[in-house]
C-alpha cells in the first residue's frame, strides 16, 4: 500500500487552495501535533557508535539490552534510518515473550510500529525489519524514490511518500500521531539522529556510555550530519538521570528545543 502525504493533507477544505491559504496551512503544519520522540543509543567512551567499517559493535551488556527491550515494549513505534538497516539489519522486535504477551493483552500487536526512514527506497525486501515478527510496518520515502522500488516495498509494508527530495520528518511524525502513535523510540543511525535533532523534533535522549574506546576519524558518532555551525545554534540538553549499568553508565537527557532566531534548520535525512 502506498500513501502520498502532501501539504494539502493538512488543509481540510476540498476547494482549491489559494496562495494565502497555503501560507496559513504551512504555518499550521509547523504547529502540528507530534508524538513524544526519544533517541536511544549506546556509544563508546570516545563517543563512537560503531567502528570505521560501520559494523555493529557490542558496547553494552545484558542489563542494558533488557532496558532497551523494555523501552521498545513501552513504545508505540520504533524508527530507524535506512543506513542502520543496511549496516546492521535489525529486526526491531520485542525480545521478551512476557512483554510481547503483555502488549497483546493490552490489545496491541506484539511489536510496535516499525518505521524505516528511506528517502530513495533502498531497503532490501529481505530485511529483517520487514519480515521478522508480527506488527505494522512503514517505509517513509521521498518523491525521488524509484516507482519500482516503492512497489517492491509496498508488498512488505505501507509506503508513505512524504517529501520531494528527502523524507519530511515533521509530516511523518504528524501522520504517526494521527494513527494514535504517542511515543516513538529512535534507534539510529547517526544521520537520522542529526535530522531529528536539528529540526527540534526530539524530546529526550538516552545514551549508554560503554567502557571501551573505538577511535577513527570516519567512525560514526551518536550524531553525524552537517552539524551546527555557530555557538548560538548549538542544541542544549538538561541532564535528568544517571545510572551505573553493566560496565558503563546510562545518561538520560531532556532536549531543550529553543530555536535560535537566526538559525535555519538543516533537513538532511536518510
Amino acid at each position: 500500500m502506498v500513501k502520498f502525504i502532501t501539504l494539502e493533507d493538512y488543509y481540510t477544505e476540498q476547494e482549491p487552495i489559494s496562495s494565502e491559504d497555503k501560507v496559513e496551512a504551512q504555518h499550521e503544519q509547523e504547529q502540528i501535533e507530534k508524538p513524544f520522540v526519544f533517541i536511544n543509543a549506546a556509544m563508546s567512551a570516545d563517543g563512537k557508535i560503531a567502528t570505521i567499517q560501520r559494523t555493529q559493535t557490542r558496547i553494552s551488556g545484558i542489563k542494558d539490552f533488557d532496558r532497551v527491550d523494555a523501552l521498545r515494549a513501552e513504545s508505540d513505534a520504533l524508527m530507524v534510518g535506512v543506513g542502520t538497516v543496511l549496516a546492521d539489519d535489525p529486526s526491531l522486535t520485542v525480545k521478551s515473550q512476557k512483554r510481547r504477551e503483555r502488549r497483546k493483552r493490552a490489545g496491541m500487536d506484539e511489536n510496535p510500529w516499525r518505521i524505516v526512514v528511506d528517502s530513495k527506497a533502498r531497503t532490501p525486501s529481505d530485511a529483517e525489519v520487514l519480515n521478522k515478527g508480527e506488527g505494522k510496518r512503514i517505509v517513509a520515502v521521498s518523491e525521488q524514490a524509484i516507482v519500482e522500488d516503492i512497489g517492491r516495498l509496498g508488498e512488505k509494508a505501507e509506503v508513505l511518500v512524504c517529501g520531494q527530495t528527502e523524507v519530511d520528518l515533521k509530516r511523518l511524525l504528524h501522520d504517526l500521531a494521527l494513527r494514535g502513535v504517542r511515543k516513538v523510540m529512535v534507534e539510529g543511525g547517526a544521520r537520522l539522529n542529526w535530522s531529528l535533532l536539528s529540526q527540534r523534533l526530539v524530546d529526550e535522549i538516552y545514551t549508554f556510555v560503554g567502557n571501551l574506546v573505538i577511535g577513527g576519524d570516519s567512525a560514526p558518532t551518536l550524531v553525524d550530519g552537517r552539524g551546527f555551525d555557530t555557538l548560538e545554534a548549538l542544541l542544549k540538553l538538561q541532564l535528568i538521570r544517571t545510572e551505573k549499568l553493566d560496565e558503563g553508565i546510562l545518561l538520560r537527557w531532556r532536549v531543550v528545543n529553543e530555536v535560535p532566531k537566526a538559525y535555519e534548520n538543516d533537513h538532511e535525512t536518510a
